[in-house]
Parts: structure tokens; C-alpha cells; sequence
């Protein structure tokens, strides 16, 4: 396979239900209740499926919304990656307190009113949620270790579902994209600029996971002093960005 190309694969996923362990089978997704988390700093974790415009009902602050992708051949960028549509990750956080994990603002309230549907980067009106709601113990300081510890406690979480999207047969795709990096020799050169978060906290990013929009293996832009980083147009367009914002 070029080098150039990047396939992504799309599953559509019509159903979300909770049982013992991932399974994904006719269009439908099981996922498992029980989530690992250290009990040193969190008090609970909950694991809840919520359904398509079932949305009037008080969350904590939404600190993501996340979508599930796995890579099957490649890095990010080049290769195959398999994709769920339909389905999204949307990650919250308080503590015992009531006090929101945010750093400037938050958005607590009821979910329809706080989350905006059928715009680049969001749900659309049918999808459903996979929703981690995550509580923090009372005294942890809202640093950026803990932020972190979040992000990567639902990040293990999702990885549970890429290993089985893995293994399935490409054949079975509701849809197959291809994208390419072409070379025009003797044209102009086009680089689009986007500023991202990094003073830290809740303002941080993660570049070059192992896994689209994934945690693990990711580099922070704090810790890269924030310097600027060339991405190509498919390295972006599989995840290699994961804004912790």
C-alpha cells in the first residue's frame, strides 16, 4: 500500500447497549459497565449509554466528546483505519463537591441545553453517547496531573473497543473513504495555520498518539514547549491531534 493513501473504514453503529464485554455484531455495539479507575482519586466512575435525543437530563461539565477510531495498518496518517459512526464518547467530570473540572467556565447543566448537535466535531441528533461521568475525590487539587489521569482513564476505557474493531473484516464497512497527499510540482504551497490550547490544566493538546484522537504514546504540546508542529492534511484528518480542551 502507497504510503500516500490513507483508507478509513466506517461501521455504522444503530444500537448501544451495556453487557459484560465489548462485542460489536449486526450494526450493534455492547459495552462493557465496569470501568478501572484508582480509587486514591476517584470516588466513582459510571459508565451510562445515553440514546439518540434523549438528552434532558443534568450532567456534570463536559470535559470531551470523543470519537472512536483505531488504526488496523499504518500510522497515523498513511494505512488503514477502522471508524464507528454513529456512536461517540462524551466524558464528564465534578467532584464530591459539586465543583466542576474546568479551568475557565464549564458547562454543567442540562445536556441539551450544553451540547450543540450536527456540527463539525459533534454529535449529530441520531448518535448515541457513550457517557463516562467520573467523580473526583474531594481534596484532589485541579491540576494538570489530574486532568490528565482522566483523559487517560476513559482513553483505556475506549481501547477495550478498538482492540475488537481491530478484527473486523474491512469487507463489512458501511463505508470506505480514500484520501491521498498529492504533490503538484511547481504550484503553490498551501499551509493552513490552528492555533491550539497549551498552558495547561484543562488547556492542553496531545500530538501523535498511538490511536486516533487516542492519549496513550501522545506528546503533549506543553512539554514541547509549544512549538510548532507540521502536520500533513491526512495526519490531522486521522486523529493526530487530540485537544484536551
Amino acid at each position: 500500500m502507497s504510503k500516500e493513501r490513507l483508507q478509513i473504514k466506517a461501521f455504522h453503529i444503530k444500537n448501544v447497549v451495556l453487557g459484560k464485554k465489548v462485542k460489536i455484531e449486526n450494526n450493534e455495539l455492547i459495552i462493557p459497565t465496569e470501568i478501572e479507575y484508582d480509587k486514591n482519586i476517584f470516588e466513582s466512575v459510571e459508565v451510562k449509554v445515553i440514546k439518540p435525543r434523549e438528552h434532558d437530563f443534568y450532567v456534570n461539565t463536559i470535559m470531551d466528546i470523543v470519537p472512536i477510531s483505531t488504526k488496523v495498518l499504518g500510522r497515523l496518517g498513511e494505512g488503514i483505519t477502522h471508524t464507528l459512526t454513529g456512536v461517540y464518547m462524551l466524558l464528564t467530570g465534578a467532584n464530591t463537591k459539586g465543583e466542576q473540572m474546568h479551568e475557565f467556565g464549564s458547562s454543567e447543566g442540562i445536556l441539551k441545553e450544553q451540547l450543540v448537535l450536527n456540527k463539525a466535531g459533534s454529535p449529530a441528533d441520531n448518535d448515541y453517547l457513550i457517557h463516562i461521568d467520573v467523580i473526583i475525590k474531594p481534596d484532589m487539587d485541579f491540576d494538570r496531573a489530574l486532568a490528565f489521569s482522566i483523559f487517560e482513564l476513559s482513553d483505556v476505557y475506549l481501547q477495550n473497543i478498538r482492540e475488537v474493531m481491530k478484527v473486523l473484516s474491512g469487507r463489512d464497512a458501511d463505508e470506505v473513504h480514500e484520501f491521498y497527499n498529492p504533490k503538484n510540482p511547481g504550484k503553490p504551497k498551501v499551509a493552513l495555520v490552528k492555533e491550539v490550547a497549551g498552558q495547561g490544566m484543562m488547556y492542553d493538546n496531545q500530538l501523535f498518539p498511538m490511536e486516533p484522537s487516542g492519549i496513550d504514546k501522545g506528546i503533549s504540546i506543553i512539554d514541547m514547549n509549544n512549538m510548532p508542529v507540521l502536520l500533513t492534511a491526512n495526519e490531522y484528518r486521522d486523529g493526530a491531534i487530540r485537544a484536551m480542551v
